[in-house]
């Protein structure tokens, strides 16, 4: 495109919006306070996979950034981010890679695994190097890392640690659990027991822990006053989504991302279809507390902050959105636009080759997603 639109009804739909304003203030809001608590920044950019984002990110204070994947964090490192952590278990298979992105960047990474933390010993030592890593610790997800109740999970810590070639950093989690609690009650109690249970392996192995690192946006609020954790590493909260505002993360106000949609057909008086299907909303759904049905909810207007509770988009095909109107009295017709907050937002950027930053209805920017797609 030779120019910016002006507009956002100038834009072809769908396209992704991300609105300046609540961006700004999400990424003042949490940088202000972990700051206040003495603790590091350190954001997933999973979630908007934009070195523009992370760049604003990184003005505010934060320490660095997460990427999901090496790729991810080669463009990020073209961009000239400095700092990279990739809180995956990386397999040896990609050494060149990690060793390369180790020569350009400040790099670390998970290990969780005696054999494989030993496989990358072995190879940080032929080739002269120290590899900075972190032990990921299951805190209840039970997804990867060591069983902190597990007889052996001190010892297993301490033997990482003292492998040649590897810098040990300390102990990262990630309480991917906390996206099924109904209560603010059940996120705080998460957030606790995952600090405790970082804190007492830490003790337990006699290690000298510099990093105690846990990330997710829905224990954020509650993590960030746990005694012991160092770093925070929350990602979705730059744009937040339906799920968060279900989780009671955030509000509607504060969902900075939405999909802007045209209806393009009206073949029934309940029903409406809009140009926005998996391959924009994505098939994700969402989770909470509340009424989470459907692919994400319609805003009362493209101005709007609030959901339509009469539109439910009930089913997505790859270009399609089928919308129920369960009053049958919406007064959308074919062309007109709508703003809908997707069920998640990270997936969301995936999707896309670029965002619009806008101001209401004014067009401010193209962002290019410039990290999108990269999944090795």
């Amino acid at each position: 495109m030779s120019s910016i639109p002006k507009h956002i009804t100038e834009l072809q739909t769908p396209a992704v919006l991300i609105e300046s304003s609540r961006l700004e203030r999400n990424l003042r809001r949490m940088q202000e306070a972990i700051s206040a608590r003495r603790r590091r920044l350190r954001p997933h950019a999973k979630t908007h996979k934009s070195p523009d984002v992370a760049k604003m990110q990184l003005a505010r204070g934060a320490v660095g950034i997460c990427c999901a994947k090496l790729g991810e964090a080669e463009v990020f490192a073209d961009a000239g981010v400095a700092d990279i952590r990739l809180p995956y278990p990386l397999h040896p298979v990609n050494a060149d890679r990690v060793l390369a992105l180790a020569e350009r960047v400040a790099l670390s990474f998970i290990v969780d695994d005696g054999a494989i933390a030993q496989a990358w010993s072995d190879i940080a030592c032929r080739a002269g190097r120290r590899l900075d890593v972190l032990i990921k610790v299951d805190v209840g997800f039970h997804r990867c890392g060591i069983d902190p109740q597990a007889p052996d999970a001190a010892d297993v810590v301490r033997t990482i640690a003292g492998l040649a070639g590897l810098r040990f950093k300390g102990l990262l989690s990630h309480a991917g659990h906390a996206y099924g609690v109904h209560t603010d009650a059940e996120a705080e109690a998460i957030a606790a027991d995952e600090a405790q249970t970082l804190v007492d392996l830490a003790s337990r192995s006699g290690v000298a822990c510099e990093e105690i690192s846990v990330g997710a946006t829905p224990t954020a609020r509650f993590s960030v006053h746990q005694e012991g954790i160092t770093e925070l590493r929350p990602g979705n909260y730059a744009y937040y989504d339906r799920t968060q505002v279900a989780l009671g993360a955030a509000g509607w106000e504060d969902c900075a991302l939405t999909v802007l949609a045209r209806v393009v057909s009206r073949p029934a008086r309940d029903r409406l279809i809009f140009d926005s299907g998996s391959k924009t909303l994505t098939n994700d759904g969402a989770r909470g507390r509340g009424n989470t049905a459907g692919h994400g909810a319609v805003l009362e207007h493209i101005q709007g902050s609030r959901p339509v509770d009469s539109l439910l988009v009930e089913r997505l095909s790859e270009e399609h959105a089928t919308v129920r109107d369960l009053t049958g009295s919406s007064p959308l017709a074919i062309g007109d636009l709508v703003r809908l907050v997707p069920n998640h937002s990270c997936v969301v950027s995936n999707m896309v080759d670029a965002v619009w930053l806008v101001d209401g209805e004014r067009v401010l920017e193209r962002l290019p997603v410039a990290a999108r797609g990269r999944i090795t």
